[in-house]
């Protein structure tokens, strides 16, 4: 029987799945190649799953991001799959149980909801909450208010897949061979070294006062934290580690805003065409551009 590649367990604002073959065109090393992959900001990891699947002499992978209940489910997946698979399958048998009784279904969402937000449950109930609330909420989408409470509701999904026990046994295997860290991006320079590729998908700067989606933590990654950001690429261009980073185009939506055109203004600014998949207003989801930005190390191997 073939095993199924492993692939994003979560739905997630911003995942990168529809730019892997932008990527791909744009990844400085070839199917045997020996390299080590970063990625400060995992979120769905969508990249870090392609990595994974189709170069097989990787030497090592470290993922973070600051969001620790996302961090936590990737730790549980890797430590305790087939515990977590069994809660996960009990919500989903207790969900689809209550799909024609539209009030304690609604019920039984918003309890969850509110013991995921105590963060009493030991670690592989909280995961199997987080991953409930993402299968089962409004668009799949990640949002918490400024003292961390997950706020999004009830979606409208009639039968949701919440237990995908194939792919979670398929992505516990491929996280044998990845350190997980949480907390700034910044300390992953301490695994950087001449092979090492960062691969950077940070909270996307908004398009407009309304659009934003970067409330995946407490902490707002706002324009400052933008240009440290960039300021950490610079350091790694300087010790001659390749990268790449995704962002917003928010010169598509502005032509007088320059922001990125400005700030990295020396590096490989390209504009690639993704498709807006998370608005409330159906008719406004479609295609934009977003950016993709090299450094000479990548874009002088491609």
């Amino acid at each position: 029987m073939k095993i199924k590649q492993a692939k994003p367990f979560l739905k997630w604002a911003g995942g990168k799945t529809q730019l892997l073959n932008e990527i791909e065109a744009k990844f400085p090393y070839k199917k045997n190649d020996e390299f080590s992959f970063i990625e400060p900001f995992v979120g769905s990891g969508a990249v870090l799953f392609w990595v994974l699947n189709n170069f097989p002499n990787l030497k090592s992978a470290v993922i973070n991001d600051i969001n620790k209940d996302l961090i936590n489910s990737y730790k549980t997946i890797k430590e305790n799959v087939t515990d977590l698979v069994l809660i996960l399958k009990t919500f989903e048998k207790e969900y689809h149980s209550l799909s024609e009784k539209t009030e304690e279904k609604k019920e039984y969402y918003y309890k969850k909801r509110e013991l995921f937000n105590a963060r009493k449950p030991e670690q592989t109930k909280q995961t199997a909450l987080f991953i409930f609330l993402n299968r089962t909420c409004f668009n799949g989408l990640y949002r918490v208010n400024r003292k961390n409470g997950f706020n999004v509701p009830v979606g409208s999904y009639k039968n949701p897949m919440i237990c995908n026990e194939t792919n979670l046994l398929a992505v516990s295997k491929l996280l044998q061979k990845v350190e997980i860290l949480s907390g700034d991006f910044e300390k992953t320079i301490n695994y950087a070294s001449k092979d090492s590729l960062f691969y950077f998908d940070p909270p996307y700067k908004p398009l407009s006062e309304t659009s934003s989606f970067t409330a995946y933590t407490k902490d707002e990654f706002d324009d400052n934290e933008q240009i440290r950001l960039k300021e950490f690429c610079d350091k790694l261009d300087f010790i001659n580690c390749k990268w790449i980073l995704s962002n917003s185009d928010v010169k598509g939506k502005n032509p007088n805003d320059n922001f990125f055109d400005d700030l990295f203004e020396k590096y490989q600014i390209n504009r690639v065409l993704a498709k807006r998949s998370i608005n409330a207003n159906p008719n406004k989801r479609g295609q934009l551009t977003e950016l993709l930005i090299l450094n000479q190390g990548v874009y002088n191997a491609i």
